[in-house]
């Protein structure tokens, strides 16, 4: 099968490159381990807590695997079968503690400062509204989605495949919001997002914010959001308002954004800086590393899971590409020998938004390594393996994704 590599540039990047470039290692043969965990699903931890945080008590507990306060994973087997992820069972995932619920109670007079555009102004939440609005289906994904198949143990929460789901993004589209305040000024190269959490006193906020900068071709989907699924955005998931940039990994999505720069160079923010960045095993971060910006070209199994029933058995899974859309996704029941190529479910929510998928397969008892592996319409394919890298970003192989399961 062929593999492809395409690495982003360091922070001199000029954002000028066809969108569609893929900035993140999809997968190269020399750097792939041939080490498969076919099948391998982390179980919750015997010492889980039975209850969730205060501001995540909403969530649907039996679909979560409970990681730690701030991160929480749907359950491989609760992801369904639609194309929308309901917000009850989608993850969560905070690198800071949430600021207070209170900033919900009044979502329209949050305030968002703009700046890096010829007239720079602070906006309410109600005076976005009155500028545009738009609707887009975009896969939310934690950069580190399947690091629990990494051998070398890297460090992090040990997702397998639930730091992902599909969300309904309501709000302004940023490029509506940008020329209204006569366009980015000359020389810049990327939007650099802050997002409003209390930071604690005494440290550097360089070493904790969460502050991130992507190239500035992502104003062409980006968008400003205060509703998740047509309800108002929750406080859980950055509300009252959150940047959104579809295609992209979820890092970029900053949570109760405060601040919007169009800056020339990357921020120096630690989390930026030297955080999310590709690197190999035991490298330390460095700027002039691949940053986690678009997401690769991805599916996995969502159904049978563990053991069935022999004969006629329908395949269940979902696949995104990112920034592109998908042109295809096959099915293996025997770890790989063999494709078929599966059937897309449901309606084509644009290129940002996964597509679950079905196969009908006949299947005699015993065990069977089933897994799935997409292609988007540019050819991009999933490897088999996955890229060894020191914090287990990115991966999208086939072999690790697939599950085992026994039929009777």
């Amino acid at each position: 099968m062929k593999q492809e590599t395409s690495l982003e540039q360091g922070p001199d990047d000029q954002g000028l490159e066809n969108p569609n470039r893929r900035k993140l290692l999809i997968g190269s043969a020399g750097a792939m381990a041939a080490v498969s965990l076919l099948g391998f699903t982390p179980l919750a931890k015997a010492d889980e807590p039975k209850t969730l945080p205060d501001y995540a008590a909403w969530k649907e507990r039996n679909a979560l695997i409970v990681h730690s306060t701030n991160t929480m994973e749907t359950q491989r087997g609760a992801i369904g079968n639609g194309v929308i992820t309901a917000s009850d069972r989608l993850f969560v995932r905070n690198n800071l503690p949430a600021p207070p619920a209170s900033v919900t109670e009044n979502p329209d007079a949050w305030e968002l400062h703009i700046e890096g555009v010829r007239n720079p102004r602070t906006l309410t939440v109600r005076e976005l509204k009155n500028m545009g609005v738009t609707t887009v289906a975009s896969v939310l994904q934690c950069s580190g989605n399947g690091r629990a198949f990494f051998p070398h143990g890297a460090s992090g929460t040990q997702w397998s495949v639930g730091a992902a789901g599909c969300v309904m993004w309501t709000g302004v589209p940023l490029k509506d919001v940008v020329e209204a305040l006569g366009g980015p000024v000359e020389g810049a190269r990327y939007i650099t997002s802050t997002g409003g959490e209390s930071l604690p006193e005494g440290l550097d906020p360089k070493t904790i914010m969460v502050e991130r900068s992507v190239p500035t071709r992502a104003m062409e989907s980006a968008l400003l959001a205060w509703e998740m699924n047509d309800e108002p955005l929750p406080h859980t998931h950055g509300g009252p308002l959150r940047m959104v940039v579809p295609g992209y990994y979820g890092v970029n999505n900053v949570k109760y954004v405060k601040n919007i720069a169009f800056t020339r160079e990357q921020t120096d923010a630690k989390i930026q800086a030297s955080g999310y960045r590709i690197r190999d095993v035991g490298v330390k971060g460095a700027p002039d590393q691949p940053s986690m910006w678009e997401m690769n070209v991805k599916s996995w199994i969502t159904a049978p899971l563990g053991s069935g029933r022999s004969g006629r058995n329908m395949i269940y899974g979902v696949a995104f590409g990112g920034t592109t859309a998908l042109e295809k996704v096959e099915v293996s029941v025997d770890g790989g020998k063999t494709w078929k190529q599966a059937r897309f479910l449901g309606p084509d929510l644009g290129p940002y938004a996964w597509r679950p998928f079905v196969l009908s397969a006949d299947l005699p008892a015993g065990q069977h390594q089933i897994a799935s592996r997409a292609t988007d319409v540019l050819g991009n394919s999933q490897p088999e393996g996955r890229t060894e890298n020191e914090r287990g970003y990115g991966h999208n192989g086939w072999s690790d994704h697939g599950v085992t399961v026994t039929l009777s």
